[in-house]
Order: structure tokens, then C-alpha cells, then sequence
């Protein structure tokens, strides 16, 4: 089954409106003309509105998501932002479990798992993030941890929802410092996602659903990660800051 890969970009807290909208137009620029594989780009959510101009709308080629969402429609939750609001600017997509959600503040399965059904049925595509830490790798959990946080996060998604889940791998060991999981170390483990999503779905289902790998994607170890059968994109924090970097990441070969 020919899965067409998804390049995403992470822009997490940086960039100001300004500086977002002229990066926002030399990825769109870099992107012209790519039918074969997809664009995504998430800035903070003040730039969200102007990014999507920026890049042409709704309809342009190149997506634009959040990086997160609460899962109520509205209500008395400081700080939140709910998916009608991100639909309001155009908004289709959102990154759910990253990481820093997780170990930074605090966010755990049940809560990724809420924002995430809450998404769905708002109509957004979630991007949910699994990884290890170093210490879980280093005690041979590797498996164990992203099994939970992957059938913890998909509690409750039926089949037909899943068609619309993407799925990122980012070891957090390997996120903002500059190491990498080896091309059959990333391989090793989106093989093993896939088959906890056989497990939990069914094969054509599982077969489907892309896989992207995310943690020190740089242009230098692109091509190799995207030559793996079960890599499917790339979830780029640091060099999506850079257009000539996230330019050569999006024209993979």
C-alpha cells in the first residue's frame, strides 16, 4: 500500500508573527509543484491565522496545524484553545503527546488520549507522539513504553477514525540534542508500531496509517530515514526553523 509521506514541521515556541509568515512563505515557495508527498507546517498559535494566508488558504497545498488542543468546544479552561477555534483560521491538523507535552508539563496517556478523541470528533487529523526516554531505552522498555502510549492514546478510537491518525516516533533522547536513532534503530521501532496497530485494528488498517520519525531530522539524514519501508515523514523541530534546511527535508530523495 503506497502511503504518501508527510514532511511536518515543529515550530514549537519561536518565531514571532512577522518572522513566522516569512518562513511560512519560503517553505511555501520550497514546496511548489510536490504532488508525491505532503507539507505541514505548526506554528504558535498567535501566528496561526496569518501563517495560513501566508501560505494561501485553507485550500493551499501545505497544511498548517496546532500544537495542541483542548477537547471541549468551549468552556472555563485557561490557556486552552479548542478545535473550533483552530478551524476558524483553517486549521485541519494538530500535534498531540508531543514529548515536551509529556515530560515538561506533565501531560500523561489519559489526558493525550483526551485531547486526542476530542480532536476527532471535531473533524481535526491528530499527529500522536510516542517515544522513549534514554533511561527507558537503556533498561531494554523501549517497546513497552511506546505500546502504552499508543494503545493508552488510541483508547476508544474506532476503525474508522484511525484512518484519519497519524502516528509520529520521536525517542526523546534523540529530541534538541543532536543525536539521531540510527536508520534501523527507527526502522526497528516504526515496524513495531505498526504491528501494535495491526494488533489493535486490523493489517490494511495498520498498512495504511503513516508513521513519521521525529528527532534530529536534518538534511543530512533525511534520505536515509525516508529509504526505510516503514518511515513515512518526518516530524522536525529544529531545522523546520531554517529555510534552507526544511527546504532540503521536504525534497527528499
Amino acid at each position: 500500500m503506497t502511503r504518501k509521506p508527510l514532511i511536518a514541521g515543529n515550530w514549537k515556541m519561536y518565531l514571532t508573527r512577522a518572522e513566522a509568515v516569512e518562513l511560512a512563505s519560503a517553505v511555501a515557495a520550497s514546496s511548489k509543484g510536490l504532488t508525491d508527498r505532503e507539507v505541514m507546517i505548526a506554528p504558535a498559535f498567535t501566528s496561526l491565522a496569518a501563517v495560513q494566508e501566508a501560505v494561501g488558504g485553507a485550500d493551499a497545498p501545505i497544511r498548517v496545524a496546532a500544537q495542541n488542543v483542548a477537547w471541549e468546544k468551549q468552556g472555563a479552561f485557561t490557556g486552552e484553545i479548542s478545535a473550533p477555534m483552530l478551524q476558524d483560521v483553517g486549521v485541519d491538523m494538530v500535534i498531540l503527546g508531543h514529548s515536551e507535552r509529556r515530560h515538561v508539563f506533565g501531560e500523561d496517556n489519559a489526558m493525550v488520549n483526551r485531547r486526542l478523541v476530542g480532536a476527532l470528533e471535531f473533524g481535526l487529523t491528530p499527529i500522536l507522539c510516542v517515544g522513549e526516554t534514554l533511561e527507558e531505552r537503556e533498561q531494554g522498555n523501549t517497546f513497552k513504553t511506546v505500546e502504552e502510549q499508543l494503545s493508552q492514546g488510541l483508547k476508544n478510537v474506532q476503525a474508522d477514525q484511525m484512518e484519519q491518525v497519524v502516528v509520529a516516533y520521536e525517542p526523546v533522547w534523540a529530541i534538541g540534542t543532536g543525536k539521531t536513532a540510527s536508520k534501523e534503530q527507527a526502522q526497528e521501532v516504526h515496524a513495531f508500531i505498526r504491528s501494535t496497530l495491526v494488533a489493535l485494528y486490523k493489517k490494511t488498517l495498520a498498512d495504511s496509517v503513516r508513521i513519521l520519525y521525529g528527532g534530529s531530522v536534518k538534511p543530512e539524514n533525511i534520505d536515509s530515514l525516508m529509504a526505510q519501508p516503514d518511515v513515512d515523514g518526518a516530524l522536525v523541530g529544529g531545522a523546520a526553523l531554517d529555510a534552507e534546511s526544511f527546504a532540503r527535508i521536504i525534497n527528499f530523495t
